[in-house]
C-alpha cells in the first residue's frame, strides 16, 4: 500500500499543476458554477473516456489522460463548492483555491487508504473500463440525488459520491501510468 500512496501522490501531483496553471488563466471563475453544471461536465468526460474505450476511431486528438484528470479537478471544485457555496463572483484568491485544493485531496486521499485497507487494494485488478463505469454511475447517482433537492433516504451523500469518481480516475490513471 505504500507503493499506492506514492502512485496517487504522482497522479494528484500532475492534476494539481493543471489546476493551478488553470488558476492562472482564468482565476477561481469556476466558483460561479452550481453543483449540476460541475456533475454535467463530469458527465461529459467520463462519457468521452467510455467513447474512446469503445470505438478504435478517434477525431481529436487527446486520450483517456486528460479527461480522468478533468474528473479529478472538477470533483475537487464540485467539493469545494459543497463547503463553500455558489458565489455570483469569484471571491477567493488563487492561493485560497489551492489549500482548498489540497484540503479536499488530502481528505479524498484518506478515505481511499481506509478503504484500500478494508478491500485489499481490490482495484489493482479492475480494467480502466471498469472504474470507468463505476465513474458514470456514481455521476447517476449524484445526478438523482441533485433531482432529491440533496436529500437521501438511506445513501451516502453527494461529497462521498465525488470522492468515489476523483479515487476511481486516480486509480484508472495509475493503472495508465503502469501500462506504459
Amino acid at each position: 500500500m505504500q507503493q499506492t500512496s506514492k502512485q496517487y501522490n504522482d497522479v494528484i501531483k500532475k492534476c494539481r499543476s493543471l489546476y493551478i496553471n488553470k488558476l492562472q488563466d482564468y482565476g477561481a471563475a469556476w466558483r460561479i458554477l452550481r453543483l449540476p453544471s460541475l456533475t454535467d461536465q463530469i458527465f461529459i468526460k467520463a462519457q468521452r473516456i467510455r467513447q474512446l474505450q469503445q470505438n478504435s476511431v478517434r477525431k481529436v486528438d487527446e486520450g483517456e489522460v486528460s479527461e480522468f484528470i478533468g474528473i479529478i479537478n472538477y470533483s475537487v471544485m464540485a467539493l469545494i463548492q459543497l463547503e463553500k457555496g455558489v458565489v455570483e463572483q469569484p471571491d477567493i484568491s488563487n492561493e485560497q483555491a489551492v489549500e482548498l485544493y489540497d484540503k479536499h485531496i488530502a481528505i479524498t486521499k484518506q478515505l481511499m487508504e481506509d478503504k484500500n485497507h478494508d478491500y485489499g487494494e481490490a482495484w489493482r485488478d479492475m480494467r480502466i473500463s471498469s472504474l470507468t463505469d463505476l465513474i458514470l454511475q456514481k455521476l447517476l447517482r449524484v445526478k438523482q440525488i441533485e433531482d432529491n433537492k440533496g436529500k437521501t433516504i438511506v445513501s451516502e451523500g453527494i461529497d462521498a459520491n465525488y470522492q468515489d469518481m476523483i479515487n476511481y480516475a486516480v486509480f484508472a490513471l495509475i493503472h495508465i501510468n503502469e501500462q506504459q
